[in-house]
């Protein structure tokens, strides 16, 4: 058994040492014949690409799919950092389209209080809405003017829509505006086109009521309501809001000034009226002394 195991393997290793030998004059013949520059070698070339080629597809169909696999994976990669970059554009879009946003609408509000027809001997200093301090019991915002730039208690606020309140509360660098719709606020008002006074009374409600109208036969729904200007509270002729009856039947004004957004307040220096501090004296007229005598003499006789 072992002389026959010995035998075999002194066979085999000049076999294999043959069959590689062989092999490497096969692939140096291909690849002269490859190499070489003739026209008979090139006709054989291309029947031998025509027999052994496209029967061997069924043979690269895996490496053409795996290779097909592989660039859809690139482009799925790079598709998927474009949408997270698209992404990321689109959320810094939206930031800046809010941050405009809110400057249209700053620029809105700043141009209606230009737009403001008001009495030319009127003038006005421009707030900030800082704070609103609106609860069930009180109605009213912080603006951030105040005595530093001349504003006194009682001078009208206004939006660019209407009447909004009075200053009522005085800082130096800060006023305190009562809403219309605050309980502690009374306001004489006219209403247009009849003429009649009224007196618009807050009630913590978005609708204060409007009561002691003169003639309220006269008085429609829709009707437009200004400032009366009595008492001197206010100058006359600002817009407050109009008309309008509740389900209880009872006179209610909607405010012309948007309460939702108040942004800037317009604050109204109200005319200079001159004060008299000097009740002066009676004047009697002078007396005539004869017929001052005259009526002595009647009256003794």
């Amino acid at each position: 058994m072992a002389s026959e195991r010995g035998q075999s393997e002194d066979y085999s290793g000049p076999l294999k040492r043959l069959l590689l030998g062989v092999l490497l004059l096969c692939l140096l013949g291909l690849f002269l014949v490859w190499r070489i520059d003739s026209p008979r070698v090139e006709r054989f070339r291309a029947q031998v690409v025509d027999r052994v080629v496209p029967p061997m597809d069924w043979a690269m169909a895996p490496v053409t799919g795996a290779v097909k696999v592989l660039r859809d994976f690139q482009s799925y990669q790079r598709m998927y950092q474009q949408n997270q970059d698209l992404r990321r554009e689109l959320q810094q879009m939206k930031a800046w389209k809010e941050a405009a946003l809110q400057l249209e609408q700053e620029n809105a509000r700043l141009l209606d209080l230009n737009n403001v027809q008001l009495d030319p001997r009127l003038t006005y200093v421009t707030g900030v809405v800082m704070a609103d301090s609106g609860s069930p019991f009180r109605q009213s915002v912080l603006i951030n003017v105040g005595a530093r730039d001349g504003i006194m208690e009682g001078w009208a606020a206004m939006d660019g829509l209407g009447l909004v309140g009075r200053i009522s509360g005085l800082g130096q660098n800060t006023a305190r505006v009562i809403l219309l719709t605050d309980t502690s606020s009374r306001i004489p008002v006219a209403v247009q086109p009849s003429g009649q006074r009224a007196l618009l009374i807050g009630d913590n409600s978005i609708a204060p009521l409007l009561d002691f109208v003169e003639a309220p036969d006269q008085v429609r729904p829709g009707d437009r309501v200004l400032t009366s200007g009595d008492g001197g509270v206010f100058p006359a002729g600002l817009v407050v809001g109009q008309v309008f009856v509740d389900p209880g039947g009872r006179m209610r004004l909607r405010i012309a000034a948007d309460y939702e957004r108040l942004e800037f307040l317009r604050v109204l220096r109200s005319f200079v009226h001159e004060q008299i501090d000097d009740p002066g004296h009676l004047i009697v007229p002078p007396v005539d002394e004869s017929a001052a005598e005259e009526t002595a003499e009647a009256g003794n006789g």
